[in-house]
């Protein structure tokens, strides 16, 4: 099976209102790396964006009259859980879940502005 470079077989698609500022949000709580933006060509609104946090990708669209709202949770592992905590409530997001210690390691949910749960963890 072929895949485009740098998209692994299973890539969350999100469908949110004001879609272009989540590069802002997923860049400063996560250290995502923006791969694509696409715009209507007649109207030059945004359309589609990709970014890669830790080498996944995740895409994401402009909900319009035919696409509403398709939010996700998502689940991250990340190098220190408190850290990405802060960084994720600084970039705009709500704690749902305030940190702790788990058997599976440090972690903590969030929810960002665009309406998705982050489920942080790292492995301790």
């Amino acid at each position: 099976m072929k895949l485009p470079e740098g998209h692994q077989q299973v890539i969350p698609y999100l469908v949110i209102r004001n879609a272009e500022q989540f590069y802002g949000f997923a860049q400063q709580a996560f250290g995502a790396v923006e791969k694509m933006r696409v715009y209507d060509e007649e109207t030059k609104v945004f359309k589609h964006g990709e970014i890669s946090i830790g080498g996944s990708v995740i895409m994401f669209g402009q909900t319009n009259d035919n696409w509403g709202t398709q939010n996700a949770g998502l689940f991250i592992y990340v190098e220190n859980a408190d850290d990405s905590y802060q960084k994720s409530i600084d970039a705009g997001a709500k704690e749902v879940l305030p940190l702790s210690d788990q058997s599976y390691g440090r972690t903590c949910g969030v929810e960002d502005p665009f309406g998705n749960t982050w489920w942080i963890t790292s492995v301790q």
